[in-house]
């Protein structure tokens, strides 16, 4: 799927300043899964607090050396916010990963969590708890809302360590000025 079916499969969601829900202000999403039955996808530059690399590691008995690379673990969206998900760059595959664009890849098993703890992992990885998830036409309601932008998305804009820069890097792909971002929708 791509932007021209009307599916946003692969690209990045990006939040406006009339977000109305504070979880996702200024946020950047990247879509795994965007179609008439739905739409999900995981936030990229946000953390969570409560948990570490290492910590969930040990909660599902994965008893390996710790990384000496640190892994951060991503707030992916408010559903299922227990469930792990791992986007990653596409030389990484095995039965569970589903391929997003071919560049990027999706893997929620914990077989991907073991080869990243020992170093033989995807070389670029993104671990996530929870999703953000869109009932059919729930998604492209709050796009004609003026609740998010949409972009073609990157590897290095997905994968880069910079949280804080990924929502103004994503809003100037669209070569827009942040400052002149407004709340209000309005429709021609």
């Amino acid at each position: 799927m791509n932007d021209s079916d009307g599916y946003l499969q692969g690209q990045l969601l990006i939040a406006m300043p009339s977000m109305g829900d504070q979880r996702f202000d200024r946020t950047v999403i990247y879509v795994v899964v965007h179609s008439a039955e739905g739409a999900m996808g995981l936030v990229l530059n946000r953390l969570v607090d409560h948990i570490n690399f290492p910590d969930l590691l040990e909660n599902l008995d994965i008893d390996l050396p710790i990384p000496a690379k640190q892994i951060r673990v991503h707030f992916g969206g408010p559903v299922e916010s227990s469930r792990g998900f791992v986007l990653h760059s596409a030389d990484y595959e095995s039965e569970t990963t589903m391929g997003v664009d071919g560049i990027i890849g999706l893997t929620a098993s914990t077989d991907i969590l073991r080869a990243i703890a020992q170093g033989t992992g995807p070389r670029h990885s993104l671990l996530a708890l929870g999703y953000a998830g869109w009932a059919p036409g729930q998604l492209d309601d709050e796009i004609q809302a003026n609740a998010w932008l949409h972009a073609v998305s990157n590897p290095d804009l997905v994968f880069g360590s910079d949280l804080d820069g990924k929502w103004t890097g994503a809003v100037a792909k669209l070569g827009i000025d942040v400052g002149l971002l407004s709340g209000e929708a309005g429709h021609a």
